[in-house]
């Protein structure tokens, strides 16, 4: 296993214990994101991406947090113990969802994601800083799919939307549904509803 590429992005400094988060590219062909590089009591470490366990509601089935003291969905009360615990006695509330089988190659990994991690506090400090954490869009011989093309391949009637340039929570239609008018922003409300 080789550790071809790791990418950093810092957290804000007035972050507590999480200092940043990483990616790390096994062999040019497999990249594992989400890890983070955590001061613990005894130093830096990297923690595996990983999701929140969850359990069953008794009596409706729904699933819940394992630190949820009601159901999500009938609100009925839940045990807070259902956790199961490790040998210290703490609850187990998080499962890895990629992790190091043995230890050497968690501590090649560890190594490698620290060694990046001071170059890019070093690299921070630089005038014209750019994180390049996020630029896994697409490869360089890749071109980005568009939903124009998507469209046409898939024929018409399809709405098709704008870029999302404009801020979050904004929608923008291209084109009026089938068969419906687009109301003005004069028409009284509820119009163009047909």
């Amino acid at each position: 296993m080789v550790i071809t590429e790791v990418r950093i992005k810092l957290c804000e400094a007035n972050s507590e214990r999480l200092l940043a988060f990483c990616s790390v590219t096994f062999d040019n062909a497999f990249v594992v994101r989400d890890l983070k590089i955590i001061e613990g009591t005894k130093g830096m470490f990297v923690a595996m991406p990983s999701r929140k366990l969850t359990d069953r509601c008794t009596k409706c089935s729904c699933k819940n947090h394992l630190r949820a003291r009601f159901c999500n969905s009938c609100g009925s009360r839940l045990d807070e113990s259902r956790a199961m615990r490790d040998v210290e006695g703490r609850a187990k509330l998080h499962a890895d969802i990629a992790h190091p089988i043995h230890s050497a190659a968690r501590e090649q990994i560890q190594s490698a994601v620290i060694k990046a991690f001071a170059e890019e506090r070093e690299r921070a400090k630089m005038p014209g800083y750019v994180c390049t954490y996020d630029d896994y869009d697409y490869d360089a011989d890749d071109s980005p799919v568009s939903y124009g093309s998507m469209v046409a391949e898939m024929g018409k009637g399809v709405r098709t939307h704008a870029p999302h340039a404009a801020p979050k929570g904004t929608h923008f239609h291209t084109e009026a549904p089938v068969g419906k008018s687009v109301a003005k922003a004069t028409d009284d409300f509820g119009a163009g509803i047909g």
